[in-house]
C-alpha cells in the first residue's frame, strides 16, 4: 500500500527551463530562510582587475544580458578555475576564454544575482513559501543544453557533452519509451511550431503519441486527460502568433525577458490547480536544465561513472571527459519546486537531471533494470511528495 500521498499520486510534470543558477534565482531567499543555501554577502569573483566584485541581489524587470559562456570548455574553464589556450579559442559571442571568469566580475554581478522574487508575475511573491526548494540539484554535465536534457529524458547523454540533435548510440530507452512500453502514457508538450521542440531527434520517430503543444498540455488539464508523465518546454524564441501579434520567449535564457518566463510558470500552476483533480493527483518539478555560466558559490559534486568517454575532440579542452567522480565535476544549479509549504530539501541529499526519469521510472513501473549507471544511482523524490491532503493553502497567480 503506497503511503499517503503517493496513493493519489497519478501524474509527475516536469517543466524545465532555461540557463539560471539557484543562487541567480533562488540566492536572495537566504535572507529570509536560512535554510537556504544561497548568498550571505561574503560571495565574489574577481573582475578584470583581479578585485573581489560582490555577488549583489538586485531586482531586474525584464530582459538580462547575454549570459556568459555555458558550452563545454567555457564551463570546465569556470568550474576547475585554469586557463585553456584561450587565445585559440572563443566562446559563441566572441568573448576570449581567459575573459570568461572576470566577465562575471564587477560589470556583471549587479545582473547575474538576482532574486526571483523580485521578478515573479503579480501575485507570485508568497511562492518562497509554497514551494518545496531543492538545495543541492544539479545539471548533470558541465556543459550545454541537449546534452543535459538527454540526462531528463534518458538518464545518460551517452557520451555527448554538446549540442548534438542526434545520438546515434542511445543504449536506454527514455522514460517515455519505458512508460508506452507498459502501457502507460508520456508526452513533451513544446510551446508551438515556431518554437518547437530542443529535444535529441531520436525521441521524435515517435510522434505524434510523445509529443503535444503547450496549448495542447492546457486542453488536456482542462479535460483530464494529462498523460502519466509530462515534460513542458517553454517557447524559446520571440516570434509572432498565427495572427500577427508578438509572443516573447518564456524560456528565461539570457538574454530573454525573465518575467515572461515567470508567467509561463504560473500559467503551467495555475492549469494544474485549477482543475481541483490534477491539483489533487499532480506533481509538479520545476527545474533549469543548466547554470548557464552564471556564479553559484557550491562547488560540484563527483558523479557515478557513466561507463562513457566523450573524446578531447568533443570537449573542446584536449582533453577526455571520463563522466567520472572528481574528473569534471557537474555544474550548476536549479531550482526545483513541489510539494509542502515552506520546505528546503537539506544540503545532505544530492539530485540530478537523472532524478528525474529515475523517480518517474520508480513510481510508475517499479523495477526497470535496463537504465545508466547514473540513473540507477540518481536520488529520487518520491518520498518528498507525502502529505497526506490535497494542499489548500497554496499560492494563487493572476496573469490578466
Amino acid at each position: 500500500m503506497p503511503p499517503p500521498g503517493l496513493d493519489k499520486l497519478k501524474h509527475i510534470v516536469v517543466l524545465m527551463m532555461e540557463n539560471r543558477s539557484f543562487d541567480h534565482m533562488l540566492g536572495a531567499l537566504k535572507a529570509t530562510d536560512p535554510r537556504i543555501d544561497g548568498l550571505d554577502g561574503t560571495q565574489f569573483n574577481p573582475d578584470t582587475t583581479g578585485a573581489a566584485a560582490p555577488a549583489q541581489p538586485l531586482p531586474i524587470p525584464g530582459p538580462t544580458r547575454s549570459g556568459p559562456d555555458h558550452h563545454f570548455p567555457g564551463v570546465d574553464l569556470q568550474d576547475l578555475q585554469r586557463r585553456h589556450d584561450a587565445e585559440s579559442r572563443r566562446d559563441h559571442a566572441g568573448v576570449r576564454e581567459e575573459l570568461f571568469l572576470a566577465a562575471q566580475g564587477r560589470e556583471a554581478l549587479a545582473e547575474d544575482h538576482v532574486s526571483l522574487h523580485a521578478q515573479q508575475a503579480p501575485g507570485a511573491d508568497d511562492a518562497g513559501d509554497g514551494v518545496r526548494v531543492f538545495n543541492r540539484w544539479f545539471a548533470s554535465i558541465p556543459g550545454p543544453t541537449l546534452c543535459n536534457r538527454a540526462f531528463a529524458h534518458y538518464g545518460s547523454s551517452f557520451g555527448h557533452v554538446g549540442m548534438e540533435v542526434f545520438y546515434p548510440n542511445t543504449q536506454f530507452k527514455s522514460i517515455y519509451q519505458r512508460l508506452d512500453d507498459a502501457g502507460k502514457t508520456a508526452k513533451i508538450y513544446y510551446f508551438d511550431v515556431k518554437s518547437s521542440s530542443l529535444e535529441v531527434v531520436n525521441l521524435l520517430q515517435h510522434q505524434p503519441q510523445f509529443f503535444g503543444t503547450f496549448q495542447q498540455f492546457l486542453d488536456d488539464c482542462g479535460k483530464s486527460a494529462l498523460p502519466d508523465y509530462s515534460f513542458i518546454e517553454p517557447n524559446y524564441s520571440d516570434h509572432d502568433s498565427e495572427d500577427g501579434g508578438a509572443i516573447l520567449a518564456s524560456d528565461q535564457h539570457p538574454d530573454h525577458h525573465v518575467q515572461e518566463g515567470e508567467r509561463f510558470i504560473a500559467a503551467v500552476y495555475n492549469a494544474i490547480r485549477q482543475n481541483a483533480a490534477l491539483w489533487e493527483s499532480t506533481a509538479l518539478l520545476i527545474v533549469y536544465d543548466e547554470h548557464g555560466g552564471i556564479y553559484d558559490h557550491v562547488p560540484p559534486p563527483a558523479c557515478t561513472p557513466d561507463g562513457f568517454v566523450a573524446q578531447p575532440d568533443a570537449t573542446g579542452t584536449g582533453k577526455p571527459f571520463l563522466f567520472e567522480p572528481s574528473r569534471r565535476p557537474r555544474p550548476g544549479r536549479a531550482r526545483v519546486a513541489v510539494g509542502r509549504k515552506g520546505t528546503v530539501v537539506g544540503t545532505g541529499r544530492v539530485f540530478e537531471h537523472a532524478s528525474i526519469p529515475a523517480t518517474a521510472t520508480s513510481f510508475f513501473l517499479q523495477q526497470f533494470a535496463d537504465r545508466s549507471p547514473r540513473e540507477k544511482a540518481a536520488e529520487t523524490f518520491l518520498d518528498l511528495l507525502t502529505l497526506n491532503n490535497m494542499r489548500t493553502d497554496a499560492p494563487e497567480f493572476d496573469l490578466g
